[in-house]
């Protein structure tokens, strides 16, 4: 049971992916009984030194030689980037070829279209590494999990963000220092724009959130805020009062509608997401049925992004050869998407203000004004400022941003040092 794969993209995933089909080709054949043969792979550069060697005659500069070519059965699109990836991806289905895709931009992008095209021509359109990298979360959703009312999702989904955070923490490294570390080791991009910002996080929360609660949620309608304005007295201090921070991917639903964001949250030291580490990657999932469920583990890196994508070229394969109609993973409806600013929040914020008596009353008079009530304060130290550390219950994110705004016009109030969300459990 041969079948013909053709790869679009030769760079760290697509390398990993084609030398291994090409040199642990038998122990896939004797475990699947499918016998998966690389019949082109297109590089953007034909003369560029490459990790492993590959024969010529496989390599082109042409993406579309690769989805033409009628020895290729099935296209696995490991580019990158919207364009051209997302016209070749549609090409392929369009010529009833099964597609494997790890390019989450795509996917977050242009997902509903291609998802349909696919259903239209009956074949394939999986990936699973677009998400978590070696993490298997794309199937547990869209399969195993599709009879679960799931309620909640929440990712660290970022590596790079990941460690830099991780290293703030357990060294005390300043923001920039962590990201210096974080890209000469290979983790960061030289423009590390796309993870800082949690741009790349927002794109993986819309597939995650589209998959668990079956309403298409587009990357655009994701609230999204990076890690670049944390401090480290604030991660010391989060630490006394039994927090550490994490970018968090984070999607309900509610009988409200479903909410999505990607924000650094405060979480307990005691929650299942506290102890991802470094470059880690994970997924919780709460829900009626199955309680609370967590998937971890490496969330980038070549070879295990292979993995994931092999996973997918096994199962399209299998279903190619099968030659049945199939069905998408998920049939996506309508369903509400709540706007950020409705969404209940809770805050740490510090403040730093004059020591004198009344103060607190006006604090705490300000925060109520805007329909916010405080679940705890800590004062630290004394004399002409003290620092005054607040967490809130869970209100409206709006109403949240007013008494913000109230607290910085407050004549006793210095300054609004630091003002981040907190997990709710």
């Amino acid at each position: 049971m041969r079948v013909g794969i053709g790869i679009l993209g030769g760079g760290t995933v697509g390398g990993a992916l084609a030398h291994r089909l090409l040199t642990e080709g038998e122990a896939v054949t004797s475990k699947t009984g499918l016998e998966l043969e690389v019949r082109k792979i297109a590089v953007r550069d034909l003369a560029k030194g490459r990790p492993y060697p590959f024969p010529p005659d496989l390599l082109t500069d042409s993406p579309a030689d690769v989805v033409n070519d009628p020895a290729v059965q099935l296209v696995v699109e490991l580019m990158g980037g919207l364009e051209p990836a997302a016209d070749l991806v549609m090409q392929a289905i369009e010529a009833g070829k099964p597609v494997v895709t790890a390019n989450k931009e795509l996917v977050a992008i242009r997902g509903d279209e291609l998802i349909k095209k696919a259903e239209e021509r009956g074949v394939s359109l999986l990936f699973e590494a677009a998400v978590g990298g070696a993490i298997p979360i794309i199937r547990p959703l869209s399969a195993s999990l599709a009879g679960e009312r799931i309620s909640e999702v929440i990712g660290i989904v970022n590596g790079t963000t990941n460690f830099i955070l991780t290293q703030m923490c357990e060294s005390g490294a300043r923001y920039e220092e962590a990201l210096a570390e974080a890209q000469s080791l290979g983790y960061a991009e030289a423009d590390p724009s796309a993870d800082v910002s949690g741009s790349d996080a927002a794109s993986k929360a819309a597939i995650l959130a589209s998959l668990a609660f079956g309403t298409w949620i587009a990357s655009d309608r994701v609230h999204r805020e990076g890690i670049d304005q944390l401090q480290p007295e604030d991660i010391a201090f989060a630490a006394d009062l039994g927090y550490l921070p994490k970018l968090l991917a984070i999607a309900s639903e509610s009988e409200a509608g479903i909410g999505v964001r990607v924000h650094t949250t405060l979480i307990p030291t005691d929650h299942p997401l506290a102890s991802v580490r470094g470059s880690q990657n994970a997924v919780y999932v709460k829900g009626p049925a199955v309680d609370e469920l967590l998937f971890a583990g490496p969330g980038a890196g070549g070879d295990p992004t292979a993995t994931a994508v092999l996973g997918d070229i096994i199962e399209a394969a299998r279903e190619l050869l099968a030659g049945a109609q199939v069905p998408p993973r998920v049939r996506f409806g309508s369903g509400r998407i709540r706007d950020f600013s409705d969404i209940d929040t809770s805050w740490y914020l510090r403040l730093e203000v004059v020591d004198e008596p009344g103060v607190l009353a006006q604090i705490a008079t300000t925060i109520g004004a805007n329909r916010v009530s405080i679940e705890s304060m800590v004062q630290i130290g004394r004399g002409e400022t003290a620092t005054l550390l607040f967490i809130t219950h869970p209100s409206p994110e709006s109403d949240h941003q007013a008494a913000i705004v109230a607290l910085r016009q407050l004549e006793v109030v210095r300054q609004v040092a630091a003002a981040m969300r907190v997990l709710t459990v």
